[in-house]
């Protein structure tokens, strides 16, 4: 496996009183190479809408018909029109290219000049100035290294706050200058998009006055993450269910009561229960030494789920997980934030007491729960497997 993965995360705030955003990311994978574009329709509403899905779409497609970037380029850019009263594209583009966490190619079209960070720190990068089809396009070539980040938007971050807390708006030099004081390693590329994207959304009273998009690519080591949940359906696969799960490499969940009690009788251990709830609506945490996080089942996932749904709308700010410490909020922690490759580890004994029809939950409930929050965190740009037994 690559040391290293490439990570990707967006927020979009729809003009106020507009129920579809002008902005659109489209992101694709395709043989070790990965590309991000953020188109900006000019105007809002639907129409801005259907430019910015039209050129996002279009790049997107071409790109996965294995064309070459500029090939992409100036085919947008040739049939792009101009609009005849304010003289500009119907729509603006930014796409992020990076070939096997290697290299990183950017083609910039009309939208605010793409962030590169460095060690936290805004970093000058070359500029090739092109024209196609009297359209300026510029491009940048740029060597990766581990913790690189870019930092893309539309226009309507750097005119957040104009004619309400700021004059002029939210300028480049200050967005820099507010990334690299809010820079933490740690951060997840999606979580990077959300500061910045509440930032905005601050600056402009919470009403903002034009379709705001922020979307970063992050390079970054990856980091495994193993979570286990129920024990298996034949009870002869149970050591071979928990030598798997604990050679694995990176970071392990236990989730469930007798989960964790076979856990800890497999490491002759015992299980530590915590006393305090954080959160009265999720069961507390457990502990057991070798493992990093040890939480009640199907409830606490449940919780998980409701976040990862949340999490994955692209226009929610809210992150109520990120700094509590029950069992829900530190799996969507890890999950969200840690891991890049996740492994689920899914027993499929029927717990008799979910099938209690008293009980909201049972055995087909948590499959589907399962399934559910795979995906979302595919939605993630997770890399993520399932094995039942």
């Amino acid at each position: 496996m690559n040391s290293l993965t490439t990570e990707t995360g967006y927020v979009s705030l729809n003009k106020k009183g507009e129920q579809l955003c002008g902005d659109r990311v489209e992101i694709i994978q395709n043989n070790g190479q990965l590309t991000f574009v953020l188109a900006d329709g000019l105007g809002s509403g639907v129409k801005a809408n259907i430019l910015s899905t039209l050129t996002s779409k279009i790049i997107a497609t071409m790109m996965a018909g294995g064309l070459a970037l500029e090939d992409c380029v100036e085919t947008i850019a040739s049939t792009l029109p101009v609009c005849s009263e304010r003289h500009i594209a119907y729509s603006t583009f930014t796409i992020i290219q990076v070939d096997n966490n290697e290299k990183a190619t950017i083609i910039q079209f009309d939208n605010p000049r793409t962030v590169f960070l460095r060690h936290g720190k805004n970093t000058t990068y070359p500029v090739i100035e092109k024209i196609i089809d009297s359209k300026k396009i510029y491009t940048s070539t740029i060597l990766l290294q581990p913790g690189d980040i870019f930092v893309a938007m539309s226009d309507g971050a750097i005119y957040a706050g104009v004619g309400q807390s700021m004059n002029f708006g939210w300028q480049l030099p200050e967005i820099i200058d507010y990334l690299e004081l809010r820079y933490d390693p740690s951060l997840s590329a999606k979580m990077v998009a959300t500061i910045l994207a509440e930032e905005c959304d601050n600056l402009y009273g919470h009403e903002p006055g034009d379709d705001t998009t922020v979307g970063v690519v992050k390079i970054r080591k990856r980091q495994p993450v193993n979570l286990i949940i129920g024990p298996p359906k034949d009870p002869a696969d149970l050591a071979q269910m928990h030598e798997l799960f604990l050679s694995k490499e990176g970071k392990r969940i236990v989730c469930g009561g007798t989960t964790s009690e076979l856990i800890a009788q497999r490491l002759g251990k015992t299980v530590r229960t915590e006393l305090d709830y954080p959160d009265p609506t999720v069961p507390p945490i457990g502990h057991i030494p070798g493992v990093d996080l040890v939480t009640e089942g199907v409830l606490t996932i449940s919780r998980v789920l409701e976040y990862a749904r949340a999490y994955d709308q692209g226009t929610d700010l809210s992150t109520p997980w990120a700094n509590r410490r029950d069992g829900a909020s530190l799996i969507a922690q890890m999950l969200f934030e840690d891991a890049t490759d996740i492994h689920f580890f899914v027993g499929t004994a029927i717990n008799p007491a979910h099938q209690n029809p008293d009980l909201p939950i049972h055995f087909a409930i948590k499959i589907g729960i399962i399934k559910e929050l795979a995906e979302c965190l595919e939605k993630m740009g997770k890399s993520v497997q399932v094995s039942y037994f």
